[in-house]
């Protein structure tokens, strides 16, 4: 065979061979919340490969999110640890492959209320998101004080809806995520009752999954958007200015808000030991408050391959 002709067939079967992220056209779906603490999704334009284009989709609930990588309406998402385990506790198709995001959490009252500790919550009305992350933190800390969710009165509030549920009066205080807590306090209405990361659970908040199928048949591509996700974290904690930018572009959120809360948000990417301790503690939490029937199969629900490998990589 001339030469010619086998450098051609050679460069046709490389072409072939390549993984489908390269090919023009390709669009990834990325479901994301409109909180601060999933800003990085916002950023990846920035550091999409040649040939990909990131639409992101975004969702008002941790659980809405989750549902979407389920069904498979996005191909990748960024959402609350506790939506997730209920997901795979309930057997639904959904695997971690990285972090999103730490800490954001905050416990708030309003400014002028006589609610200084958790403890001072007895008897009041207590804006809680059913399902979220910040739920079981916040019965966690309760059970800590020797309290239970009993001694409030819980008021399901939306994480958008709770500063202004709080400075109408319509709860004396909200376990929130940033940057509601930032909203209140820029706006002198609320005060900061505490960050609650004193639990066995830490500051664990949000993950970044994908559906078992994609980790199967979709590999590379599972490789290119982690890596995506984390240039676009790491550029977000390194650029606070941008950061803020982006959410106020892209979110409509507050500048002066977003000041107050960024000191309060941990972007990151990496699924370290630590943090599939953390997140078993935190099965293992809600389990015995009887919000999961079942613990999630772990080995089904966690894959750090990826993460593990990027992280080799830049070693």
């Amino acid at each position: 065979m001339p030469i010619a002709r086998r450098a051609l067939l050679g460069a046709a079967s490389a072409a072939l061979a390549a993984p489908a992220l390269h090919a023009q056209g390709v669009t990834v779906r990325m479901g994301a919340l409109r909180l601060i603490h999933s800003i990085a999704p916002y950023l990846y334009e920035r550091f999409q490969p040649a040939g990909m284009k990131i639409e992101v989709i975004p969702f008002e609930s941790p659980t809405e999110g989750k549902n979407a990588v389920v069904t498979k309406s996005v191909d990748f998402g960024a959402f609350g640890i506790a939506a997730g385990i209920l997901g795979a506790a309930a057997r639904e198709p959904v695997t971690v492959i990285g972090s999103c995001c730490d800490r954001v959490m905050a416990v708030v009252a309003k400014k002028e209320a006589e609610i200084e500790t958790l403890r001072d919550l007895r008897g009041k009305r207590v804006g809680i998101w059913p399902g979220s992350t910040q739920e079981v933190f916040i019965l966690e800390r309760l059970r800590m004080e020797g309290m239970t969710i009993r001694d409030v009165q819980s008021v399901r509030v939306s994480f958008s809806e709770m500063p202004i549920a709080l400075a109408r009066g319509d709860v004396d205080a909200y376990v929130g995520a940033e940057p509601g807590p930032g909203v209140s306090i820029s706006s002198g209405v609320g005060k900061i009752v505490e960050y609650p990361y004193s639990t066995p659970m830490g500051s664990l908040n949000m993950i970044f999954a994908t559906h078992p199928e994609t980790v199967a048949q979709r590999p590379d591509l599972v490789r290119a958007m982690l890596k995506v996700h984390r240039q676009a974290s790491e550029f977000g904690m390194a650029n606070r200015g941008v950061t803020i930018e982006t959410a106020v572009a892209k979110l409509g959120m507050r500048r002066d808000a977003l000041e107050v809360s960024l000191p309060n948000v941990e972007l990151n990417w990496q699924m370290t030991p630590e943090m599939v301790v953390r997140a078993k503690t935190y099965a293992e939490q809600m389990l015995s408050l009887k919000q999961i029937r079942a613990l999630p199969d772990f080995g089904t629900f966690f894959d750090a391959r990826f993460s593990d490998e990027l992280a080799k990589s830049a070693a």
